[in-house]
């Protein structure tokens, strides 16, 4: 069976944030995926501690490039979720099993991710003078939006 989401963490930074994510994805049967460099070790404190006694209910992966996570999904959607776009989060049509990938919270998502991937980049609003959400809180957001589409019962 397709998991109901693939949250996807490009570069993380902060184990925290991680971990929190690791322990939403694990409450709500969505696979998480690590792309690329992480800021800490697998096995750091914190990140264990944020996740609590969720990590045997988690499915996660470690893998080296987002290249790679989109050639060994070849029919999957893909979302990349940015501060720079005028697409709405909530606009978007999601399926069970689509893809949403977040960047590095210091930096976000490259401009030349976002630029070949245009009409897939969604943003979650907030006011102008602010300059962007904590990661885990958007996952989540975005997360319960992808669940409230699909009428999934967890």
């Amino acid at each position: 069976m397709t998991n109901i989401l693939n949250i996807v963490l490009f570069e993380p930074e902060i184990p925290q944030n991680t971990g929190n994510i690791a322990r939403l994805c694990a409450c709500i049967g969505a696979k998480l995926y690590l792309v690329g460099k992480l800021g800490f070790i697998l096995s750091d404190k914190h990140l264990k501690r944020a996740g609590l006694d969720y990590w045997d209910k988690l499915q996660i992966e470690h893998i080296e490039t987002l290249d790679e996570l989109i050639k060994n999904n070849p029919d999957s959607n893909f979302y990349y979720f940015t501060t720079k776009s005028k697409n709405r989060y909530s606009d978007f049509k999601f399926k069970r099993g689509d893809f949403f990938v977040f960047g590095p919270e210091t930096r976000g998502l490259s401009e030349e991710i976002l630029n070949k991937n245009k009409e897939f980049c969604a943003t979650i609003p907030m006011r102008k003078e602010t300059r962007s959400l904590n990661l885990s809180n958007s996952v989540a957001v975005a997360a319960y939006e992808a669940i409230r589409q699909l009428n999934v019962e967890l």
